[in-house]
């Protein structure tokens, strides 16, 4: 199976909507998808991201299939005591990385930076719900791995639309590789794309391979200039 994960296109955040460069962009990314073999499109509920998730739905003639999970992931003080940058994971990496703190510690959650962060929970709540999405997929999560338990070795591609916190979240489960990691060295454009592809042969113990990270997919377009 291949997963193509997908930023939505620049938004308008206060009304949850894509701008009309955010349409021009989303546009252009469909022309990009078009040739993936893509079978099936999720989306987290947003508005932004469903808007995105339309353009390649109507030119693949798919619906689109709606994750809950994968809306944006929500940060703050779970206590209501102040945290350093109201508990914004991407500002937190940055200082942990001044600090000279080690982001590949597992241990991340228990940091007093994240500890009573609301980050930590929602990235937790990601990964427990992908992995229940991923095994209705035929990928069945086996300590760090996955174990193919689809029927055959078909290939398999679907894209997902979501958002720079919920991808992150969810490119973390993935790979094994921590939040806050992720939010330092990741850091993907509107309509930016990762891809991952999964062991085809049924039965077998896989981690997802990168095929591309960051990709832009405006630039796969020949129509995009």
């Amino acid at each position: 199976m291949r997963l193509i994960i997908v930023r939505h296109g620049e938004p308008d955040y206060e009304k949850d909507c894509l701008t009309p460069r955010g349409h021009a962009q989303a546009r252009a990314a469909a022309a990009g998808l078009r040739e993936e073999g893509i079978e099936a499109v999720f989306s987290s509920p947003m508005g932004r991201a469903q808007e995105t998730a339309r353009y390649t739905a109507h030119a693949l003639g798919l619906s689109i299939r709606t994750l809950d999970f994968m809306r944006e992931i929500r940060w703050g003080s779970t206590d209501g005591r102040p945290l350093f940058a109201d508990g914004h994971p991407w500002d937190i990496a940055d200082e942990l990385i001044r600090r000279g703190w080690d982001l590949t510690d597992p241990s991340w959650p228990d940091h007093p930076l994240f500890r009573r962060n609301r980050a930590a929970e929602e990235a937790a709540r990601v990964a427990r719900e992908g992995d229940r999405w991923l095994e209705s997929l035929g990928y069945r999560r086996e300590g760090l791995y996955y174990r193919c338990a689809r029927p055959d070795d078909r290939q398999y591609t679907a894209a997902l639309f979501c958002h720079g916190g919920s991808s992150t979240a969810l490119l973390s489960r993935l790979l094994n590789l921590p939040f806050p990691y992720l939010c330092a060295t990741l850091h993907l454009d509107f309509t930016g794309a990762f891809t991952v592809r999964f062991a085809r042969r049924p039965g077998s113990l896989c981690l997802p391979i990168i095929e591309a990270a960051g990709d832009s997919l405006p630039t796969r377009s020949p129509s995009a200039g």
